[in-house]
């Protein structure tokens, strides 16, 4: 199989992030992420970018300029003046408000956003931002320890181009924000496979929301139940993801890869290992078809780390050594030190093969109510995102590909001892 151009976008300071002490949604796991991307040697064979910062604009092409511009101004400091919002805005317990919360957004946002384009342009095959992914966030409100829909704003972009985008969700929550915002089209068809029932979050996802008006039969739920192992996911995504793609022809297809799915995470209840959660990855991106992969959830970070970097390699077609390579943050991944540890817990699959079968037939009638791929009479396209905080800074100038690729983050970034820029060691030690 030929090699797909990968882009991977990756700002240092979105690790910096922190929602609050016993918080569990850890930015730091980014870092943890991209440390083992680096050492595991991968970002030689993708280019590696410094994504684009969000705008205030941006963000308003999918939420209200009011929320957005409460979002820009509320801090910690002067959070009690704000307190009627704090409730409009779903703002407080889960979505707490915390240091540089609007930088926060404008970095994973941007990076969804520049990978969309990236798309668009045909630079590249498959982009990929592991701090996207926040799928909760609503139109007017935080939900979910999501504040701005980036896969929402992204999609936005992609559509400019493409006539059909298909959006794949494994998070072990709905992806209740993304559902809601394309509810009413055909133009984007969404498919959820997450935990439901119990009053497990959003509380959304039933296998008949399908969609409404134009919309209606786009919309595809996954329910599952607690304790779902490789063998049980594997047996209903395929053919539920190969029938999607029979009927509804995407041009394009947003993944968001939440691996809070895997076993043994803090808030899921799933028993995926990291080979079967990659295994998803691996079913899409053989369609061929041009891809935006995203992160999302994921609350134990040792497990999210290894699982995105086994998905990068997989997006990458390498094989990587089950041995982690030494890295600055070893010691999270005590005391295997593995790639693939047994993550697998003592959670009873509920989800017989009856049940799973139920699901499969109830999917498969509601795609033949589709009578053909939709197609759209596309016009005048829109033009391409701005790029408004590049350095010239100038939004009323779009930067050529040429100044857009000196972005590109050099490889000897990367690297200690002689080939470093700085000729700092940046906190890895010479072995």
């Amino acid at each position: 199989m030929s090699a797909k151009s990968v882009v991977y976008f990756y700002d240092q300071d979105v690790g910096n992030f922190h929602y609050g002490p016993g918080h569990p949604m850890k930015p730091h796991r980014i870092a943890l992420t991209h440390s083992l991307v680096l050492h595991y040697g991968l970002h030689k064979k993708m280019k590696v970018y410094k994504p684009y910062r969000a705008t205030f604009h941006d963000m308003c092409r999918f939420h209200s300029d009011e929320y957005i511009d409460f979002l820009r101004r509320v801090t910690p400091l002067n959070v009690q003046n704000y307190t009627k919002s704090l409730t409009h805005y779903n703002v407080g317990e889960d979505c707490p408000v915390f240091d540089g919360m609007f930088d926060f957004c404008s970095l994973y946002t941007g990076a969804s956003l520049e990978g969309a384009v990236k798309l668009n342009n045909e630079h590249c095959d498959i982009a990929v931002n592991w701090s996207g992914g926040l799928h909760h966030a609503k139109k007017f409100e935080a939900s979910g320890f999501c504040y701005v829909n980036d896969i929402v704003i992204a999609i936005l972009e992609l559509l400019k181009y493409h006539p059909r985008v298909l959006y794949i969700d494994i998070d072990i929550h709905h992806g209740d924000g993304v559902q809601e915002a394309f509810y009413l089209t055909d133009r984007v068809m969404t498919v959820s496979f997450h935990k439901y029932g119990n009053l497990f979050f959003p509380g959304t996802g039933d296998m008949y929301e399908i969609g409404a008006d134009s919309g209606r039969h786009y919309s595809v739920n996954v329910p599952l139940k607690e304790g779902i192992d490789d063998e049980s996911y594997m047996s209903v995504f395929k053919p539920v993801i190969s029938s999607v793609i029979e009927f509804y022809r995407p041009t394009c297809v947003v993944l968001q890869c939440g691996a809070d799915s895997l076993g043994g995470d803090r808030l899921g209840c799933f028993n995926l290992s990291v080979t079967g959660h990659g295994e998803c990855v691996q079913v899409v991106k053989d369609f061929g078809l041009p891809m935006l992969v995203l992160g999302g959830g994921g609350y134990t970070k040792k497990n999210v780390a290894r699982c995105w970097t086994y998905e990068t390699a997989v997006l990458l077609n390498e094989q990587i050594s089950n041995e982690l390579p030494y890295n600055e943050y070893l010691e999270y991944f005590a005391p295997d030190f593995s790639l693939h540890p047994d993550i697998s817990t003592k959670q009873e699959n509920l989800n017989t093969k009856q049940y799973l079968e139920t699901i499969r037939i109830a999917t498969y009638e509601n795609l033949k109510n589709l009578t053909f791929a939709p197609s759209v009479q596309m016009h005048d396209v829109p033009p391409d995102l701005c790029l408004e905080n590049t350095e010239e800074g100038d939004p009323d100038i779009r930067p050529t590909d040429e100044e857009m690729d000196k972005r590109v983050e050099p490889a000897n970034e990367f690297y200690d001892g002689d080939k470093d820029n700085d000729k700092e060691n940046d906190g890895y030690l010479d072995v």
